[in-house]
């Protein structure tokens, strides 16, 4: 079960991170709070905030779970290398970004390192 909650903070992180990248502090701050409920801009504003700290406090919980039985350099390790590949395929896939044949190899040792962390115990 452990490994399951690695995964699924895993897919927390990821989403904390995009949450984060489709953050504004800028516009936050510029909510007219009084007219809030008015405006259906200001939830556009608001969502990535509260993406932010959903994701980011699911995430903890956990990672945190997951730690009760993996050992902590294995889960740390598995959990950034699977946020990271996880990262690399959104970003490819839903917002277009750039992909090369280093970065096929590279993510594949990644890969290929968390495989072998995992079947170790």
């Amino acid at each position: 079960m452990a490994w399951i909650y690695l995964l699924i903070a895993s897919l927390f992180e990821i989403a904390w991170t995009f949450s984060l990248k489709l953050m504004s502090v800028k516009k936050l701050k510029a909510i007219q709070w009084r007219s809030f409920f008015g405006q259906i801009s200001n939830w556009a504003v608001l969502a990535p905030f509260a993406g932010y700290v959903l994701f980011g406090i699911g995430n903890i919980v956990f990672f945190s779970m997951a730690m009760k039985e993996i050992p902590a350099s294995t889960a740390l390790a598995v959990w950034m290398g699977t946020a990271l590949i996880g990262v690399k395929l959104v970003e490819l896939f839903l917002f277009k970004g750039t992909f090369d044949v280093y970065q096929f190899v590279y993510m594949s040792l990644i890969l290929i390192g968390i495989v072998g962390l995992k079947r170790n115990p």
